[in-house]
């Protein structure tokens, strides 16, 4: 069984994860924490200043060396006379104190204004100070290394929450699109399909709100171009001029300066199949939820296509691994239609855990329960993948029910003690949002993270327990 080598430093940021201030800048006690937080362990900047200070010392010493010390020993008289003069004039238990808060004053001015000179270059808008973003940086990049998989609208949803708590995250991604935008781009240039890609790298990035209306925009005039998001043109020309998906999005990445790691699952151009209870077979990613009916098999052409270096090695190195959520038939369970991907799940010992869809998908899941979402994806690989599900706990509202009953959609129910005979721990949690004005649910980026992050931290440590049973 692997351990889990993030665990004590994970949960100690976790627990150092920035709250709101109820106080301003300019409070005293703003002030107070902002210097404080200077002198807080891991951020390697006091180590820096004291090497600064030691190098002022060595570099006046030389030069007194180096003059054979005639100014400097005329310079220490004099400094000698002018404090046996003050001396007598103020006592030392009062001009010896007064003359360290004044040296320790401009140090300490000194070097505000120097961090505010560097903050201003780095943080224009200055909306964080400086010690902020370096203890942001610090912990983000000691956070635990994450692999999500998935696509669609739940995989984004996910990615949003997950990038608070961690740099080192991988989203692995299905290139099995074959509708809207990217279909049309698919038959007329031939490149893979570029939506689920486009919406994790927004997700991904700081800016988040506007790069996602900006990859999210659809032209509505121009010959051509009616109906084609920006998002999706952007990553086409890139794979143009890069050679493939894999190089446009780690370009991409770089322009855009995201935090985490966008991989398609392979770079095959893999076409979905599914195969109904009646005997149908379905081709085409967008055409089985309009099928109607019972799945009973899925796959795709090419059979076993190979997968993606760079996603499979992030599996095998990653400390906690996540599935969904998002629709189970034509973003789940696609991804795990290639054999490398499936076996480095299967493989690893990193805490796995499948998250649930609220509602049940038309044309996809009709009817399903929690342990019918688990038996799909044990039937399409064969083997245990994940450890433990996420179900949602409360039932949406009345108004959201009624809405979406007229869609035939329900919420999914938990079968509990079929699950348990599944070999599934179940981790029920209250992450879901219900809008308001349309009366849809989507789950909440923020409770959603927050809930997997806590079960993994615990994960980890029974793990670490049962490796290292204690002695009697």
């Amino acid at each position: 069984m692997l351990i889990n080598p993030f665990r004590r430093p994970f949960r100690k940021n976790l627990r150092a994860y920035p709250r709101p201030m109820a106080v301003t800048k300019n409070h005293p006690q703003h002030r107070l924490n902002h210097w404080l937080k200077w002198m807080m362990p891991g951020l390697s900047v006091k180590r820096w200043l004291l090497m600064s200070a030691l190098g002022v010392l060595f570099t006046a010493l030389g030069l007194a060396i180096w003059l054979n010390l005639t100014p400097v020993s005329r310079l220490l008289a004099l400094m000698g006379a002018l404090l046996q003069w003050l001396t007598a004039v103020v006592p030392s238990n009062i001009s010896g104190p007064v003359a360290i808060a004044a040296g320790l004053s401009l140090i300490f001015w000194g070097q505000n204004r120097t961090f505010g000179a560097i903050t201003t270059v780095l943080n224009p808008d200055g909306d964080e100070e400086l010690v902020d973003m370096l203890h942001n940086h610090r912990r983000l990049n000691k956070g635990p290394k994450i692999v999500a998989i998935g696509g669609g609208t739940g995989l984004s949803t996910l990615l949003r929450g997950l990038k608070k708590y961690s740099s080192n995250i991988t989203a692995v991604v299905t290139v099995a699109d074959d509708g809207g935008s990217s279909g049309r781009l698919r038959r007329e240039i031939g490149v893979l399909p570029p939506g689920d890609v486009r919406n994790c790298l927004a997700a991904f990035a700081d800016e988040e709100k506007l790069l996602t209306e900006l990859f999210q925009y659809r032209f509505k005039a121009g010959d051509g171009l009616v109906g084609h998001s920006f998002g999706n043109l952007f990553l086409t020309a890139m794979s143009e001029i890069t050679g493939d998906l894999e190089q446009a999005v780690l370009a991409s990445s770089k322009v855009l300066a995201i935090r985490g790691r966008v991989l398609p699952a392979t770079l095959s151009d893999v076409k979905l199949w599914a195969r109904m209870a009646d005997g149908r077979v379905i081709e085409g990613e967008s055409n089985i939820p309009e099928a109607g009916g019972h799945i009973m098999e899925l796959g795709c052409w090419p059979e076993n296509p190979p997968a993606l270096p760079a996603a499979v090695k992030a599996i095998e190195e990653a400390d906690f691994i996540i599935m969904g959520p998002g629709s189970l038939y034509t973003s789940v369970i696609p991804n795990l239609l290639v054999p490398e991907i499936r076996e480095a799940i299967a493989r690893s010992g990193a805490p796995r855990i499948y998250v649930c869809n609220i509602m049940t998908q038309p044309g996809e899941t009709d009817g399903y329960t929690v342990a019918d979402h688990i038996k799909a994806i044990d039937r399409a690989c064969g083997k245990k993948l994940f450890d433990a599900v996420l179900v949602h706990q409360r039932s949406p509202s009345e108004a959201a029910l009624r809405k979406y009953a007229l869609e035939r959609s329900h919420p999914v129910f938990l079968d509990r003690e079929e699950v348990g005979r599944l070999r599934r721990r179940v981790v029920i949690a209250n992450i879901m949002d219900e809008d308001p004005d349309t009366g849809y649910v989507r789950h909440n980026h923020e409770r959603l993270a927050g809930m997997l992050v806590r079960w993994f931290s615990r994960a980890a440590e029974v793990q670490t327990k049962m490796a290292h049973p204690p002695t009697k």
